[in-house]
């Protein structure tokens, strides 16, 4: 059965004395983990369909997903960190029959049904389910939150099918084995965490999981790694690029995947001699990853950039024009994606946008990512860049719109503008340009207002005051006429 739950018993069942779970002071069998699964999802009402899911990164919340998808639900993640509005409107639309969080988080999701899952609470007295899942490949298995054109973030569901699709896809290429171990660094809101969660348990590999300690720096990452023999990391180019200053990495490490932005050949050439390394493309709307590409042997595009590669195990690739024909080999067009791995598309109010999400003549799906690229001659795929306003900031997802649209709703402000511009490095930045309505118009006022709905990653880095703002002959704003606030490289 194509389901995340059905896999996981599966692998429980070949390794239930085998690690699955490593933290810092702590290990847990695929028994063990099977057992609190079981613990978590007993304690669930009948018929639930959506949960939230607000914790630490920690077994329990591992098992806290995986209990969810036991019952046949889907689960909605979002950091505890997230700005309070922007969890409460995920968890909203996703319309959740409750939170799954920790006594630490309570206050901040006030108003919500919740249930704890700090273990002297959870439910010690409860009965363990032993209930198996539904079976359906069909059913949702989450919903994550990416940056949306309105002002408001929009969910992408996935479903179960998909999520095995991908286990599959990886397990194909990189043949993760029972004596891997993947780093879960990535949060949990991001398809990367989908990756390192699923594609390593699911095929019998263990997850390490370090503490926000850990995390602080990169050496103190590498130290995490080398203590527990950390094997495959799966990441933004950025972290690739801190590793790839050191004097060398911990040679338990077999294989570094690159995901979510550009990879760029300066970011990587140390590490080329010392793992596996690989770049990856693909939206959140075809789960994963979509293709992959080798770095080792390969070669750097005339942009710096490495190429995204081919399709992985299920899935298709085309470029085509903006009326629909597919291109020839070398012409730049927009990047579509069928097969297996596309997903259902957006809930709620982006529904809407679900245009992006064609039907094929075989019956399936084909997603118009938005991002233009090309093949090359011997059928790599190259990236360029987005078509739209959409950008990647420290690896993740920005809509540039929506940022201008939660600067319209501050107070103070009459106009305001948002521009993407890169530095040396050609790493995107934004700079916000707002006429003020009032001549005690506070900056730092602005940034807390931008802060209670937008992560910190989506504030813009600059902003600047402005008498007004110039337009073109059509009246729009005059890109060409807005100082540019210039931003070295780090």
């Amino acid at each position: 059965m194509n389901t995340v739950y059905s896999f996981f018993q599966k692998a429980v069942t070949e390794n239930s004395n085998k690690t699955a779970i490593i933290e810092n002071d702590r290990t847990m069998t695929f028994g063990e983990l099977s057992n609190l699964v079981d613990l978590i999802a007993g304690s669930f009402p009948v018929g639930i369909t959506s949960v939230g899911i607000v914790m630490n990164h920690r077994a329990e919340m591992i098992a806290a997903i995986l209990a969810v998808l036991k019952c046949g639900a889907r689960y909605v993640p979002a950091e505890p960190n997230f700005p309070t509005g922007r969890i409460r409107y995920m968890m909203e639309e996703a319309n959740v029959d409750f939170i799954l969080t920790e006594m630490c988080f309570t206050d901040k999701l006030a108003g919500f049904d919740m249930r704890l899952t700090d273990c002297e609470i959870c439910g010690l007295d409860t009965p363990a389910s032993k209930k198996t899942d539904t079976g359906n490949p069909e059913l949702p298995a989450y919903v994550l939150y990416t940056s949306g054109t309105t002002g408001r973030p929009k969910g992408i569901c996935v479903t179960n099918r998909n999520v095995c699709h991908y286990v599959k896809a990886f397990a194909k290429e990189f043949k993760p084995n029972t004596n891997d171990i993947m780093l879960q660094y990535s949060v949990c809101s991001f398809d990367i965490f989908v990756e390192e969660v699923f594609a390593s348990l699911l095929n019998g590999a263990a997850l390490a999981i370090p503490s926000a300690e850990d995390k602080e720096d990169v050496k103190s990452l590498m130290k995490f790694v080398e203590r527990h023999q950390v094997t495959m990391i799966s990441a933004f180019p950025y972290l690739l690029a801190e590793m790839n200053h050191l004097p060398n990495i911990p040679v338990c490490l077999r294989l570094l995947i690159s995901g979510g932005d550009v990879l760029r050949g300066a970011y990587v050439d140390h590490l080329l001699e010392q793992a596996e390394v690989y770049n990856t493309y693909g939206p959140s709307e075809t789960t994963v990853c979509a293709s992959y590409y080798r770095c080792n042997g390969g070669t750097v595009l005339k942009d710096g950039t490495y190429p995204i590669g081919r399709p992985v195990r299920g899935a298709k690739i085309c470029i085509l024009d903006a009326k629909g024909n597919k291109l020839a080999d070398g012409e730049t067009g927009e990047i579509c994606i069928y097969g297996d791995g596309v997903s259902d598309g957006y809930i709620g109010e982006h529904a809407e946008e679900n245009k992006a999400f064609e039907p094929t003549q075989d019956g399936g799906i084909l997603y118009r990512s938005g991002d233009l690229g090309y093949f090359l001659p011997n059928g790599e795929l190259a990236f360029l860049h987005r078509k739209d306003t959409q950008i990647m900031i420290y690896g993740k997802r920005v809509e540039v719109m929506e940022v201008e649209a939660r600067l319209y709703q501050c107070s103070g402000i009459e106009q305001a503008v948002v521009r993407a511009f890169t530095d040396e490095n050609g790493l995107s930045y934004m700079t916000a340009y707002i006429v003020p309505s009032v001549q005690d118009m506070r900056v730092s006022e602005v940034r807390k207002e931008l802060s209670e709905n937008l992560a910190a990653f989506m504030i813009p880095e600059f902003i600047v005051k402005m008498p007004q703002i110039p337009l073109n002959s059509n009246g729009k704003p005059d890109t060409a006429r807005l100082p540019v606030v210039m931003k070295a490289g780090v």
